[in-house]
């Protein structure tokens, strides 16, 4: 297979094991500043995927309250596949750190009794959340956090 620009174009979707976290890449800046970005994956590619109105008020939830544990995070973006989400934090190299602020971050999903900014005025697409969904897809998340190391399946 031609390698790609895109990291995750280059992965092998068939190979891996969802839930996992993985670092799927660094870039240095120009004054020595290092970005990490981590491959959150929720569903099995290919075989599963979040709904939108959930994965859209999960992103919303996570994206405001991930903040509250850290102030690292560039970015935190949903995928087109709808399998999953890219965190992307500035200085913050330790794995471990980064799953103890993302079980938080889906703890907090789990407390919420609403979907931050949801409503024309924040939001490009304010009809279409699922607070319900939102907190459906954290709980199988966190009911399998002793999975997310693993990236790849099993040989058999």
């Amino acid at each position: 297979m031609q390698k790609m620009n895109v990291e995750s174009f280059n992965l092998d979707h068939t190979k891996v094991a969802a839930p996992f976290v993985r670092l799927a890449g660094t870039k240095e800046g120009i004054r020595g500043d290092e970005i990490y970005k981590y491959d959150i994956r929720f569903k099995q590619p290919n075989k599963e995927h979040m709904k939108m109105p959930a994965l859209h008020s999960l992103e919303h939830l996570m994206a405001e309250n991930i903040r509250n544990h850290t102030d690292q995070v560039v970015d935190l973006s949903p995928m087109g596949c709808q399998t999953g989400f890219y965190l992307s934090v500035i200085n913050h190299e330790n794995y471990n750190e980064i799953l103890e602020i993302l079980e938080k971050t889906l703890q907090d999903v789990l407390k919420a009794t609403e979907v931050p900014a949801c409503n024309e005025v924040q939001c490009g697409w304010a009809a279409s959340h699922s607070l319900e969904g939102a907190k459906e897809i954290a709980s199988e998340m966190l009911a399998k956090k002793d999975e997310w190391r693993q990236i790849y399946k099993e040989e058999a």
